[in-house]
C-alpha cells in the first residue's frame, strides 16, 4: 500500500517540476501573480483542485481496478 502512495509522491514531484525546468521566467511570474490572489480565491483553487484529483481517482478505480 505505501508503495502507492510513494509513487503517486513521485509522480507529482515530477509534474511540479516541468514548468520550473521548461520555463523559469513565465514559472516565477505565475507564483508572483499567485502571491497577490486572496486567501479565498486560493482556498476555492485548492478545494477545486482536490475534487477533480478525487474524481479522477475515482474514474481510475471504477473502470480501470487500477487503485
Amino acid at each position: 500500500m505505501w508503495h502507492y502512495f510513494f509513487a503517486a509522491l513521485a509522480l507529482m514531484l515530477v509534474f511540479e517540476g516541468i514548468m520550473p525546468f521548461l520555463s523559469p521566467e513565465r514559472w516565477r511570474s505565475f507564483v508572483n501573480k499567485l502571491a497577490l490572489q486572496s486567501d479565498r480565491s486560493l482556498r476555492i483553487m485548492g478545494f477545486v483542485t482536490m475534487i477533480i484529483g478525487v474524481g479522477i481517482l475515482t474514474v481510475l478505480h471504477l473502470f480501470f481496478d487500477i487503485i
